[in-house]
């Protein structure tokens, strides 16, 4: 408010200045210049009407009814008094009623006057500007000799000329008086004008440079409809295809204002696409460090899940190289333990090999209607010998037949890994129980056994690959820590969950599949 009060008052103040200035000028002309122009023009008119006089007389027509009218106009029109006397001294014409008495006045002005200087020479007159100290008047008169020979006597006073331009000077100072103050009226009230809408602009630019794009321009603020945005009667003008001048049918700031509002519009885009962007480049440089710390993790992993089979058939290989013990029992033995690693080494290698394939998307899902029951039923009765060895009881509930979508050789291995899961980990009563929780459009398949709970903090972290809970156990039934890894691939290959669960008994692993 400050500052617009400060551009009000400096508008204002240089209007007033302007007007008193442009005032000062015109009193000063008229009081240097204006008696001498006067004079100047008198000087005119005075020759010019001998003229007409000595011309008359040449055409004897100085006494004619014609001619009254025209000494008249000269003497009348220029305030000049005229005398014209025959060689006998007879009054031709007069400017005055009384002839007597001007021709008396004409011939004292003459006699009593001190000629001060010549200030014309023609033909057949002179002009002279005297001073009659009987009168304390000064005069400008002209004594000339007509075309017939008879004198001619002109008189002007200079008094009156100075006292019009002093008169044109008092005038001119009142006026310029009221003028001042008139300036200082519509002055200030043009400036508020003008700097409203650049104090606007001012605003908007500052809360631009916070970043904060809402404030706009609006078009003619001061005016009956302070409501109407410019943005939106610019957006209307736009669409008739009109030019920024054309769109505009107001003045410069107008124009600036809908050029900021533009502005404003563009750069708030395009921080936005910056953000955006920004974002996200930080989340592909998230991905790709977590790639390169997966990438490392893997290489690591990889060494160390093949670095004690390999160490165990190199082990093995010297001792049957070295014939260390020659008995068939131990060549057995000893060929058993390397078949039986190379073997984990290969299944590992396959897994990973699966789990990249689904990872990286060339592992095409090939969605299909099937029996999930069979399928459950199926891998079950594979694995049952084993169950049956280990004492493991397996509950199917009377599972439903029930069909849903997806890649059946897929949700297989999924079926495959929660049941080898289950099984390598059941503890306690031994029990393995696997149920549905059936909705309108999504069936829940779940793999429970009992025995000890997944740790909180690991609950996360067993899709990822390799990670193993317990890793002595892990190692004892031959296990690589890729299953879930690959568990997780195939559902989310499929758009669909899985997850784990820890019971008062033991833990559910489920999974989600879409049934119609």
């Amino acid at each position: 408010m400050k500052k617009r009060r400060y551009l009000t008052f400096q508008i204002t103040i240089i209007i007033c200045v302007l007007a008193a200035g442009a005032i000062l000028v015109c009193w000063l002309l008229n009081s240097i210049f204006l008696e001498k122009y006067y004079v100047m023009q008198k000087k005119a008119d005075m020759v010019e009407g001998f003229e007409l006089i000595s011309d008359a007389s040449g055409e004897n027509m100085l006494e004619s009814d014609e001619f009254e009218i025209v000494f008249d106009n000269i003497c009348a029109n220029g305030n000049i008094s005229s005398l014209v006397i025959s060689a006998d001294g007879k009054v031709i014409r007069s400017s005055s009623a009384d002839d007597s008495q001007l021709r008396q006045e004409m011939l004292q002005t003459i006699w009593s006057s001190n000629l001060e200087e010549v200030i014309q020479t023609g033909e057949n007159y002179q002009l002279v500007s005297t001073t009659d100290f009987r009168l304390g008047s000064e005069y400008l008169v002209l004594v000339g000799s007509l075309e017939n020979g008879e004198m001619i006597i002109m008189r002007t006073a200079l008094e009156s000329i100075r006292e019009s331009a002093d008169l044109s000077n008092r005038l001119l100072l009142m006026v310029g008086l009221v003028m001042i103050a008139v300036s200082l009226l519509v002055g200030s009230y043009m400036a508020r004008r003008v700097t409203r809408p650049i104090v606007q602009l001012t605003n908007i630019s500052r809360k631009m440079v916070d970043l904060n794009f809402e404030a706009k321009y609006v078009h003619g603020a001061w005016k009956r409809d302070p409501d109407l945005r410019f943005g939106y009667l610019l957006r209307q003008r736009r669409e008739s295809g009109r030019t920024d001048e054309e769109q505009v049918a107001g003045n410069e700031i107008d124009i600036l204002g809908d050029h900021m509002n533009r502005l404003s519009e563009t750069l708030e885009r395009t921080i936005s696409e910056l953000k955006a962007a920004n974002i996200n480049l930080q989340k592909d440089i998230e991905k790709k460090t977590q790639i390169d710390e997966m990438r490392k993790e893997f290489l690591s992993n990889v060494s160390h899940e093949l670095k004690t089979p390999l160490a165990l058939i190199q082990g093995y290989a010297e001792g049957l190289e070295e014939c260390i013990n020659d008995d068939p029992e131990s060549r057995d033995f000893y060929c058993d333990v390397i078949i039986d690693e190379t073997g984990k080494m290969n299944r590992m290698v396959k897994k990973l090999f699966t789990l990249n394939q689904l990872e990286f998307g060339n592992d095409q899902v090939v969605m299909e209607r099937f029996d999930v029951t069979e399928l459950i039923s199926g891998v079950a009765n594979a694995s049952r010998i084993l169950m049956e060895k280990q004492g493991i009881s397996l509950e199917m509930e009377n599972l439903p037949t029930v069909y849903v979508w997806g890649d059946e050789f897929k949700l297989e291995e999924v079926v495959t890994n929660f049941l080898s899961n289950a099984i390598n980990h059941c503890e306690g009563e031994k029990v393995i129980r696997i149920s549905y929780a059936l909705t309108e459009e999504q069936l829940r398949v779940s793999v429970f056994n009992t025995g000890k709970p997944i740790p909180e903090e690991d609950i996360d972290q067993i899709w990822d690959k390799f990670y193993k809970v317990d890793k002595a156990r892990t190692r004892e039934y031959g296990g690589s820590g890729i299953g879930l890894s690959i568990v997780k691939a195939i559902m989310d290959s499929h758009g669909q969950k899985c997850g784990v669960i820890n019971r008062e008994d033991g833990v559910e692993f489920w999974m989600e599949l879409s049934t119609k």
